[in-house]
């Protein structure tokens, strides 16, 4: 029975980490969480409030024994929890910064595993971390562009079916990056959680031998943002511009989107009336109506591609390569981005 205080990156590099259990409050793990752990809250959210504020107004005694009324009555409730979670001898605790709260619940915790383990430093410490192994990340990132419609998260994944090594940020943020992207999505996850998992998500690609290859995306997608981190090594990749035909991509706008309630359909063009024009909205909406879904994304197009012209001039972006492919199939689309990815590999050997 023993405690162990662990560092950050010592977490991050365990090859097999016991089940990590979050011992801040329900809103806090709800804010933001470690990828993976656990909440076992040692305060609820209105206790851990009375708490702080004792500790502030009153004293830290005063706020330390308030806890321990909270907690105590608590304590085989912790025990049955964490044993309900984990059939292993060893788990891992942390709090907001490896302060009494991991600390207490790593002495009750030690009374019946074998070991625990507790990151110094808490979920602060954590994050920290995950930002600073992101800044020295050094796998090489290739940028997939193209307009929209151009099918890239399709290609991706096909890429990825061959062989290709990708990180899907759209699937990550559970949004598409437009005024549609939330149809057919789960709810966002915060900011803060969508950094954790890049954090996280990264760092596991971190001895990849072949190149990532990312969405050439705008730094927001929907309501969370990219970390400058990554930002700033998306700019300095390679980008591979796809040139695929208009009527391809209205193809593809139409295979993804017209399945979706029509007045769903209507908001999302609501939400770029002013970018649209209200000639173009007007047009738009009554092609929706007649269920020409066709005329409804060429319409919308004509906004998307000044807009994503603009991102790409804005952000100082210019293709390494332009592919103009033969057939609007992701697979032999796919097959090409891996023949360029080898011949790069190639010309630095």
């Amino acid at each position: 029975m023993s405690i162990k205080i662990i560092r950050p990156q010592d977490w991050f590099d365990l090859a097999a980490k016991p089940l990590l259990f979050d011992v801040r409050s329900p809103g806090e793990f709800t804010a933001g969480h470690w990828p993976g752990a656990k909440s076992l809250p040692l305060f609820t959210d209105v206790e851990r409030a009375e708490v702080g504020t004792l500790y502030k107004q009153t004293s830290p005694d005063e706020a330390f024994l308030r806890g321990l009324e909270f907690s105590g009555k608590k304590m085989r409730w912790y025990i049955e929890e964490a044993r309900a979670q984990t059939k292993e001898d060893t788990l891992a605790v942390h709090c907001w910064r490896g302060g009494q709260r991991s600390q207490s619940m790593a002495w009750l915790f030690s009374k019946v595993f074998r070991e625990v383990l507790v990151v110094e430093g808490g979920y602060k410490a954590l994050r920290n971390t995950g930002r600073q192994n992101l800044a020295e990340f050094e796998v090489p990132l290739f940028m997939l562009g193209g307009p929209t419609g151009s099918g890239k998260t399709k290609i991706l994944h096909e890429l990825q079916a061959q062989g290709g090594t990708i990180l899907d940020l759209e699937a990550m943020a559970h949004h598409k990056g437009s005024s549609f992207g939330a149809l057919g999505e789960e709810e966002q996850p915060t900011v803060e959680q969508f950094e954790n998992d890049l954090f996280y998500n990264f760092h596991s690609l971190k001895a990849n031998t072949q190149p990532i290859w990312l969405e050439n995306e705008s730094k927001s997608i929907g309501r969370v943002y990219l970390p400058n981190e990554l930002w700033q090594k998306m700019l300095a990749a390679p980008l591979v511009q796809l040139d695929i035909p208009l009527a391809w991509r209205v193809e593809n706008l139409v295979a993804d989107y017209a399945n979706f309630k029509k007045e769903d359909l209507v908001l999302a063009f609501e939400r770029i009336r002013k970018r649209l024009g209200g000639q173009h909205l007007n047009a738009a909406l009554k092609a929706l109506a007649k269920d020409d879904f066709a005329t409804a994304a060429s319409i919308a197009l004509k906004y998307y591609d000044k807009a994503y012209l603009s991102s790409l001039a804005k952000n100082g972006q210019e293709p390494d390569w332009v592919l103009k492919p033969e057939e609007n199939d992701p697979k032999a689309i796919a097959k090409a981005l891996l023949t360029w990815q080898e011949a790069q590999s190639g010309l630095k050997s």
